[in-house]
């Protein structure tokens, strides 16, 4: 039996959903501060996994992320607004200090990043979701081609949102 955590913002996500996660962190900052060092977060392995990625999806016709991630975000770069794109990502729904919903759409697959903050005493318990659905038999392959990388990426982006709260590289 699958089980989906209960996050009742995501709950018209995670119902049909194929895959979600959920990576952990608290940090002493606001949505939008760890947002920021989260979605920025890119090291030089992961850029190139980028690239060895987009070889293959333009094989297979679908999109690539050139030219799409690489630029550092601030706190005040961080879109809130439903349409507004963020990397590769677009917003779809958010909501100031407690939540930020971004899509990323192909023709094999949806996927969703969220970050969810919820108070905790002086920190703030980020919750970074990832909501998969897939579209065709090519976005189960695909997804299940990635998964052992994906767990990495987001595990390391929730990680760089925490350290930017003590001032580390993020």
């Amino acid at each position: 039996m699958r089980t989906t955590p209960d996050i009742p913002e995501l709950r018209s996500l995670t119902e049909d959903a194929d895959h979600v996660d959920v990576k952990v962190a608290e940090a002493a900052l606001t949505l939008r501060e760890y947002a920021a060092a989260t979605l920025s977060w890119q090291p030089a392995w992961l850029t190139a996994l980028f690239r060895v990625r987009d070889v293959f999806a333009r094989g297979a016709g679908l999109e690539t992320t050139a030219g799409r991630m690489g630029r550092r975000l601030r706190p005040e770069d961080v879109p809130f607004t439903p349409g507004a794109p963020v990397h590769f990502f677009t917003v779809t729904e958010a909501a100031e200090d407690r939540y930020l919903v971004l899509e990323a759409a192909d023709s094999h697959l949806t996927a969703y990043l969220a970050i969810m903050a919820r108070p905790d005493g002086d920190l703030n318990r980020f919750e970074v979701v990832t909501v998969v659905k897939y579209h065709r038999r090519l976005g189960s392959l695909y997804f299940n081609l990635i998964r052992p990388f994906h767990h990495l990426v987001v595990a390391g982006m929730a990680r760089a949102g925490a350290r930017a709260a003590r001032g580390g590289r993020s």
